[in-house]
């Protein structure tokens, strides 16, 4: 008879950072990649930000994959519905890690973003981990289902959520923006705010300008 067991051990994973944490430093960004991206790519999205008022983290998603047939182009998930709950509980602890080793002590600005498959990490390590950040964006994904009001009522009064898409993204439905739009009200209720941009599935980048002033 097959058994499936666990394992335990220790392991080590990249992460990107643009720019120089100083004093000067207005906003820090911790920003989680979509599918098929590699945070080193990603984080590129941030590079016409001010350098001296912005510095960005961007998690490494930990599976990776070949993204054509001629095995050139490397691409990473975060998760998939395999082995789910543990999977979650590893990328936390990982991004635990690098938010320790980054941010020593408290700057005034804290963003997190997640972008398409990204949402959901960035929400349950908000959620799970009661980071207070300022600006939390959900950029163009869902919103895991197992999250709860309550999960959020820790965020500061003035803490914001922003949830971003295009208009012509091809894999944001009129059903499935209808439930995101709901899903979102019912956990962040008044401090959710709602932006559409012209545009189809893709980083915008004058968004990102206009939340770092």
């Amino acid at each position: 008879m097959s058994l499936e067991k666990e394992a335990s051990y220790l392991a080590t994973n990249t992460y990107s950072t643009l720019n120089t944490l100083t004093e000067e430093t207005k906003n820090i960004w911790v920003v989680f990649h979509g599918m098929g991206y590699l945070s080193k790519y990603f984080i590129k999205y941030f590079s016409e930000l001010d350098a001296d008022e912005n510095y960005i983290i961007a998690p490494q998603a930990p599976s990776k994959y070949y993204q054509d047939k001629d095995f050139r182009h490397v691409g990473a998930s975060w998760l998939t519905r395999e082995n789910t709950v543990t999977e979650t509980q590893n990328i936390l602890n990982y991004v635990d890690a690098v938010y320790k080793k980054e941010l020593v002590k408290n700057y005034p600005n804290l963003i997190v973003l997640g972008y398409s498959q990204g949402v959901s990490i960035a929400t349950r390590w908000v959620a799970s981990r009661k980071i207070q950040c300022d600006k939390l964006i959900l950029h163009s994904g869902g919103i895991p289902n197992e999250l709860k009001t309550q999960d959020f009522e820790f965020l500061k009064p003035s803490a914001q959520v922003i949830y971003i898409y295009g208009n012509k993204d091809q894999y944001i439905t009129e059903a499935r923006e209808t439930e995101e739009k709901l899903k979102g009200s019912r956990l962040f209720h008044s401090r959710l705010k709602i932006e559409v941009f012209e545009g189809i599935h893709e980083v915008n980048r004058e968004f990102l300008l206009k939340i770092s002033k």
